[in-house]
């Protein structure tokens, strides 16, 4: 066969989960043969990942974390073959190795973050190393590193099949040490946990979203058989509707429904002699895009 192409490693890696070199000098060794590559890791003690590459991995972890400062935050997601394993403290040790990479590194995406390195040892190579020691196909399938000049909150649920980044904004740096902060901070992922709201409030939906939404309201106005006027009111009604149960500083807060979250973050603003306001915000479910 012709020269090896950085194609044909980058094919012979997502089928092994073994390094970009140890690919490279595989497919050179084998004359470009992919069958006869994957033998020739197979020979060189990479068999296990060989064969269980392909294996579908729909259980896993999503790990967040933010730094010491909370000035950086990172959201991953890690796949594995069983719940088991999913519970098992050596793969989420692992898992936690691939995310502090993150954290260190920035990577572009997860083909970089193999390439990187956290402790003198290529990530690539730990993922390896994860498949050979706990016996199950591993993957890392997306991650995502966020900065702020304000401060970050985390916090996963339900075994860490879900995870939620927070960014916020304070006026007085002192109050993110807070306990009412703190809590505040929580109660806030807890939300984006519980309802999974589509934006943070109304101007921060796509243009598209609204439009599809606002046709789908005034279609279902119109079979109403009522007039014009009253049919836009309908839809705008309906449309207000909408953000209440999406944008998630219109939310009910699920802890108190008697109040949205923004009335909460201005009682606890208040309380506190600052400005609280959420930034942004980033959620992970297992398993889904």
């Amino acid at each position: 066969m012709g020269d090896v192409t950085a194609q044909m490693v980058k094919e012979l890696r997502e089928a092994t989960s073994a390094g970009m070199m140890e690919c490279k000098k595989a497919l050179v060794e084998a004359a470009g043969d992919m069958e006869k590559a994957v033998d020739v890791l197979r020979t060189h003690g990479l068999a296990a990942a060989a064969k269980k590459a392909g294996r579908a991995t729909n259980e896993g972890v999503i790990y967040a974390a933010v730094s010491d400062d909370a000035k950086t935050g990172v959201l991953l997601e890690a796949n594995c073959e069983t719940d088991f394993v999913s519970a098992n403290d050596v793969f989420r040790g692992y898992v936690e190795k691939f995310g502090q990479a993150v954290m260190q590194n920035n990577p572009a995406d997860v083909d970089a973050l193999k390439e990187s390195e956290l402790g003198g040892e290529k990530i690539g190579d730990v993922l390896t190393e994860a498949i050979h020691k706990i016996g199950e196909n591993i993957q890392i399938s997306r991650f995502l590193r966020k900065t702020t000049d304000g401060t970050f909150a985390v916090y996963t649920h339900n075994g860490a099949r879900l995870g939620v980044l927070v960014e916020f904004s304070t006026e007085k740096p002192e109050t993110t040490q807070s306990d009412a902060f703190k809590q505040a901070a929580r109660d806030i992922c807890l939300q984006i946990t519980a309802t999974n709201p589509g934006a943070l409030d109304r101007d921060s939906f796509a243009p598209e979203v609204i439009e599809h939404e606002m046709s789908i309201y005034k279609a279902q106005a119109a079979d109403s058989g009522k007039p014009e006027n009253i049919q836009e009111k309908i839809a705008q009604g309906r449309m207000n509707k909408f953000y209440k149960e999406s944008a998630l500083v219109e939310q009910e807060f699920v802890k108190d429904p008697d109040v949205t979250i923004k009335d909460y973050l201005a009682k606890v603003s208040k309380g506190l002699g600052d400005k609280i306001a959420i930034k942004a915000f980033y959620r992970y479910e297992l398993g889904q895009e």
